[in-house]
């Protein structure tokens, strides 16, 4: 069996424990859905199978490998793993992994879909979802896992953070996507992390502010705009094109842009006055030439005596 370098949330490592002293026997099964931005087949982790004492776990994890730019290999104690990856699980808000199933839902461009129950649209949705094309022999996405994902206790709520809701009768509740409630719920997301204090502690967030010019006294209002971009960046990193493209537009930039933009053509022009122009570089090889201090060994040969030697040239006149 291959091995692999994984860090592991506390819960999981309990868990692995556990169920190698055989004193538990709940399966946890990795699931393969289609990741919220590209849509591509991607692990996911639900933790609803772990003990009943992880509150704090998140009902979702993403498994991520990080992977070294050469072959690389971890050396543990006495054992070598030959595989340089490094896997991390990361939390993943549920809603984010229901958009594209949700998505595929949608009626054709220029009519509107229809209120439905949750089951109806998971089990249209795994249905297009895993239709494989001419391309494809074996779709890379099964039912079963999209379907088990939509089961998870934790999907009822996030129906309501991206979908429209009716109740019919205390047992019969309705949903239909709705693009509007999506971008509403991500602008939450932006707010509460624009106050994060993660944010703030973000040496990379920072750098990037700083180069636009936004770190500056007096650029107060255009920093807090700045921010909130960085974080319609960071929350888009798991958002399609188009809701990236409504949760931007829903803020108005124009300034920021404007500013931005500004400063980039400002650099551009420092950089253009501060280069050389077509002759100075050889021009200035030329001088570092001539200014070269000689070295040792040719300060020597000046100055030995060359009394009574022949010239060099001596040596390749015409022979008598």
């Amino acid at each position: 069996m291959a091995s692999h370098f994984s860090i592991l949330p506390s819960e999981i490592m309990q868990y692995l424990s556990l169920s190698q002293d055989q004193q538990n026997k709940t399966p946890l099964r990795l699931l393969r859905l289609p990741h919220p931005r590209t849509g591509l087949p991607s692990l996911f982790l639900p933790t609803e199978g772990l003990p009943s004492t992880s509150k704090t776990l998140p009902s979702v994890l993403e498994i991520q490998s990080v992977s070294p730019v050469d072959q690389r290999s971890w050396i543990m104690g006495e054992d070598i793993i030959a595989d340089g990856r490094m896997l991390v699980m990361t939390p993943i808000d549920p809603s984010f992994l229901l958009l594209p199933i949700m998505q595929a839902t949608q009626a054709a461009k220029g009519t509107t879909s229809q209120f439905r129950t949750s089951d109806d649209l998971f089990d249209e949705a795994a249905g297009r979802l895993t239709a494989t094309d001419e391309t494809e022999k074996v779709s890379a996405l099964k039912t079963k896992d999209i379907l088990d994902f939509c089961s998870l206790s934790c999907i009822s709520k996030s129906l309501k953070n991206i979908c429209e809701v009716k109740e019919i009768s205390d047992e019969i509740v309705v949903y239909r996507y709705s693009p509007a409630k999506v971008n509403e719920y991500m602008r939450k997301k932006v707010a509460h992390l624009s106050g994060s204090k993660a944010l703030e502690e973000s040496r990379t967030t920072t750098r990037n502010l700083a180069k636009e010019g936004l770190m500056e006294d007096g650029q107060e209002e255009l920093l807090t705009l700045g921010k909130t971009r960085a974080c319609c960046d960071l929350v888009s990193q798991y958002l399609p094109p188009d809701l990236r493209e409504a949760l931007i537009n829903s803020y108005d930039f124009k300034r920021l842009n404007k500013l931005v933009d500004a400063n980039k053509e400002e650099a551009v022009a420092k950089a253009a006055a501060a280069a050389p122009t077509k002759g100075q570089p050889k021009v200035a090889a030329d001088k570092k030439r001539k200014s070269a201090k000689p070295s040792v060994g040719v300060e020597k040969l000046k100055k030995a005596n060359t009394t009574g030697m022949a010239k060099l040239s001596s040596f390749f006149g015409k022979a008598n």
